[in-house]
């Protein structure tokens, strides 16, 4: 498939790169949210400066599948900075913001194949237009695109020198793959550096999930139960939130060390379908597949909600809850669905999507500056060492990610102790004991 069928209803001028958004004439309402976010980056600001000078980049093709957001406008001014030619889609349906789209079209000349609520046909029309640049350098979050460039347009694959994956569903995909031999060339996995996962998927997830689902539901957490399911990150952070606005909250997990974990840190822990009857609140953020299904749908509550915080549409079983409402389904508020179960009804946000980014805005800039400085760093180390790195996963090495905190605690004006030589040489020693 190739991008002759994409509807490009505004590429007029001659001088515009190529492009499907909704609206171009959003473009100046998503430069000033551009520019706001850009006030909440400086690392990232710091890098684009470094880039302009040096030019890393340069002669490189990168093709993104990324949330079309204000963070990542200013990656792409990075990444185009650095002297690349960059093209993005969305890597979900429901997460691009059309004015930063426009923008990046019109003010950044930028290729952008995004639109918010596009269906699926038109989600593979976007990632295939990106393919069709025959990008050097692959950005993704959850693996769509490289998914698409192994096994439906090999031809576009070749050209690949490295990739980078922002999010844990893309890394367990990527790590499948180089299992499995089939992934051609080497991934460096931003997440799993330090400034990306500890304080991203933490403090990031767990203020945006909230915020989705208040500006979704405006409903009061206080004194409400509610479930997070997965204790990872991602899981922590929803829950310490959730904790925060004075919820009680339950853990559903199914590793018994993270389960030990979450009991200790106070929360009640107990399984899918207990919590089922228990809860008022769910909340998906696993990786996984049909976390809540028919049989927890069964023992759910009048008015239970449930949200997904996890990357894929699929941790609440959609299919399953269709068929027990009998299609009686209806469009509550913008983001809520009601399913009528007969004696009882309950309620999905954002079509089960990610509710961070469908029902609000996705993570604070000040959060996604570390994530997005180390997918500009990691694109830098990628293009400069793809030739000696085997096509896996890859965790960039440790003084890149210590450089991304150092150049945060800079920006907050937080300073930290050194050690003194004698602390070096006795950290260092085996020789000095009790």
């Amino acid at each position: 498939m190739t991008t002759t069928d994409l509807s490009r209803e505004q590429t007029t001028a001659a001088n515009l790169p190529d492009h499907d958004v909704s609206d171009l004439s959003l473009a100046p309402g998503g430069v000033t949210r551009i520019e706001w976010a850009e006030r909440e980056m400086p690392v990232l600001r710091l890098i684009r400066e470094r880039f302009e000078r040096e030019q890393p980049l340069a002669g490189m093709r990168i093709g993104a599948c990324l949330h079309v957001t204000t963070e990542t406008a200013n990656l792409m001014r990075t990444l185009k900075a650095g002297g690349a030619q960059v093209a993005l889609c969305a890597s979900n349906l429901l997460s691009t913001q059309d004015d930063v789209a426009a923008a990046l079209v019109t003010e950044y000349g930028i290729s952008v194949f995004a639109r918010r609520g596009v269906d699926r046909d038109g989600f593979y029309r976007h990632l295939n237009a990106v393919a069709d640049t025959h990008p050097h350098l692959t950005q993704d979050d959850g693996c769509d695109l490289v998914s698409l460039l192994h096994k439906e347009r090999t031809d576009a694959l070749e050209g690949v020198l490295a990739g980078t994956e922002e999010t844990t569903t893309g890394i367990i995909r990527l790590r499948a793959m180089a299992a499995d031999g089939a992934l051609k060339y080497p991934v460096v996995g931003v997440n799993e550096s330090k400034t990306k996962h500890m304080f991203d998927n933490r403090f990031g997830t767990g203020q945006s999930t909230v915020d989705g689902i208040l500006r979704a539901t405006n409903i009061l957490l206080a004194g409400r139960h509610v479930v997070v399911a997965g204790y990872g990150w991602v899981g922590k952070g929803i829950a310490s939130r959730m904790r925060g606005m004075g919820a009680q909250v339950a853990i559903v997990e199914v590793d018994p060390i993270v389960a030990i974990e979450a009991f200790m840190e106070g929360y009640q822990v107990m399984p899918g379908l207990d919590a089922a009857a228990w809860g008022e609140v769910f909340i998906t953020a696993t990786g996984n597949l049909h976390v809540f299904r028919k049989e927890h749908f069964e023992r759910m509550a009048n008015g239970a909600i449930m949200a997904n915080s996890g990357h894929f549409d699929a941790e609440i079983d959609l299919v399953a809850l269709n068929e027990l409402a009998g299609g009686r389904v209806r469009q509550l508020r913008r983001d809520v669905k009601e399913y009528d179960l007969g004696n009882r009804r309950v309620y999905v946000i954002a079509d089960g999507r990610l509710v961070n980014l469908a029902a609000a805005e996705g993570h604070p800039a000040a959060v996604m500056d570390m994530s997005f400085a180390n997918q500009a760093l990691a694109a830098e180390y990628g293009a400069k060492n793809h030739a000696s790195l085997s096509p896996a996963v890859h965790v960039m090495p440790d003084e890149i990610d210590r450089e991304v905190a150092r150049l945060k605690l800079e920006a907050l004006n937080v300073k930290i102790d050194t050690m003194t030589p004698e602390q070096e040489r006795y950290i260092k020693s085996w020789q000095e004991g009790t």
